[in-house]
């Protein structure tokens, strides 16, 4: 049967073409929610195993890495392969610095969820003495005692 589908469409699912994929990037939605806020980045990855998946976080940078295996083909002759598999990475750039040490990562329904709070900045304003490099005479003023 596979030699009469091969002749009948040309040859176009040899197994050949099915071997040269090198893996692939998730899709993946990037926002910002809650109060206090975070960072939450949700990617698509049906299907895998959540053993074989790294996240790693420097600076602004979160990486997700890992690899989704293929089904096994034997005694399939495909039609048509969209279902991406192999080793998958993929670097999201965030808009704010964040707490990588509060970061926590959940999965449910083949979509990972990365959530990491964005880091505290520090108050707004706050006073600031100003000291002298000469030595201050009592009272404040300056050397000669006037005002300035």
């Amino acid at each position: 049967m596979r030699r009469e589908v091969d002749e009948l469409l040309g040859g176009a699912f040899e197994q050949s073409s099915l071997t040269h994929r090198r893996g692939f990037s998730p899709r993946v939605d990037v926002f910002y929610e809650g109060d206090p806020p975070q960072a939450v980045v949700a990617a698509e990855l049906p299907g895998v195993d959540m053993s074989e998946v790294r996240l790693e976080i420097r600076g602004r940078k979160l990486l997700i890495a890992g690899v989704r295996h293929a089904q096994p083909s034997e005694g399939r002759l495909y039609q048509q392969i969209e279902i991406e598999h192999g080793p998958f990475r993929r670097v999201v750039e965030l808009g704010a610095d964040v707490a990588t040490d509060r970061a926590s990562a959940t999965y449910d329904d083949g979509i990972l969820r990365v959530e990491v709070p964005l880091a505290q900045s520090e108050p707004e304003a706050r006073t600031v003495p100003i000291g002298s490099a000469r030595r201050s005479v009592e009272g404040g003023g300056t050397e000669n005692g006037g005002d300035r």
